[in-house]
């Protein structure tokens, strides 16, 4: 609970004014350029600049706690140890699934510098659970009469990965869906993934969830369809091979475009112009206004 405190009262202090936006803006990873990814005070600041949507990632830990990270292990780029010690690079042995959430929280995600984002404001961090980020969120929007997130989750996983990083998809998808599910309801969340086996199994078992086909580019939409082997309700591409062309079959079939991840206001333009539904951005802040 002290935590929480400390979170909402960091956010009081970041808090900003908050743009309206006609299409689905998502916070990438909260609001990955702007402070420390995939953490509450992310996903805070993402909400005071007006996102529609929290996309984030998750991983397991050894004693089953399911928490927010990009990948299944400290990430070098950004982590430190629980001696503030650097990770080598390329380092995967600070394997998240080997270890327990107490064994997780001791590790600092938010003070390192990123090359990548120079603006990212920095402080101490630690990967929360999933719930704790949840509780928070809602109860932030709540207090101060912000309107409700949709929240795109990603489930990361891949074959060679099943039991050594991550749990199998079935069981991955399972213990995910059970959370989200008490929490949220079926309403006010999606499941992406760049791993099919994950779709395919969610699709055929849980066909109520909403589902976003996450690929690397947006060559061939009909044949990733196809290989996938049912049509979900969101496709969302790494953005720049899409075509207004692209977006308008898509949409007559009935889905909707959703590209990852656009970082500066004129990309934005360009693909709203061409008909997207939303954007994926570590840049809520320059989002334009429409």
């Amino acid at each position: 609970m002290h935590r929480i405190l400390t979170v909402l009262i960091f956010a009081l202090l970041t808090m900003t004014v908050q743009a309206q936006f006609s299409y689905d803006l998502q916070g990438h990873r909260g609001s990955r350029g702007l402070m420390p990814e995939n953490t509450i005070p992310a996903m805070i600041k993402a909400l005071d600049l007006g996102v529609t949507t929290l996309e984030l990632d998750l991983a397991v830990t050894k004693d089953g706690e399911i928490i927010v990270s990009h990948e299944p292990y400290m990430n070098p780029v950004i982590c430190l140890t629980p001696h503030g010690e650097e990770i080598p690079s390329n380092e995967r042995s600070h394997n998240i699934y080997q270890m327990t959430f107490a064994e997780v929280i001791q590790y600092d995600c938010g003070t390192k510098f990123h090359a990548g984002f120079p603006q990212q404001v920095k402080f101490k961090a630690t990967k929360p659970k999933l719930e704790d980020m949840i509780d928070v969120v809602e109860k932030y929007v709540q207090d101060f009469g912000l309107p409700r997130p949709f929240y795109n989750i990603e489930i990361k996983s891949m074959p060679e990965g099943d039991g050594i990083y991550h749990p199998n998809p079935k069981d991955f998808s399972e213990i995910v869906i059970a959370l989200l599910s008490k929490k949220l309801g079926f309403e006010r969340f999606n499941i992406q993934s760049f791993d099919f086996r994950v779709l395919q199994y969610i699709h055929q078992n849980h066909p109520q969830i909403r589902l976003a086909m996450l690929v690397e580019n947006a060559s061939n939409p009909e044949e990733q369809i196809e290989t996938l082997g049912f049509q979900p309700e969101i496709y969302s591409p790494f953005f720049p091979a899409l075509t207004k062309e692209k977006v308008l079959k898509l949409h007559q079939k009935g889905m909707k475009v959703v590209p990852w991840t656009v970082n500066n206001t004129e990309q934005m333009e360009k693909l709203l112009e061409i008909g997207v539904d939303g954007i994926i951005t570590d840049y809520p802040n320059l989002a334009p206004v429409r």
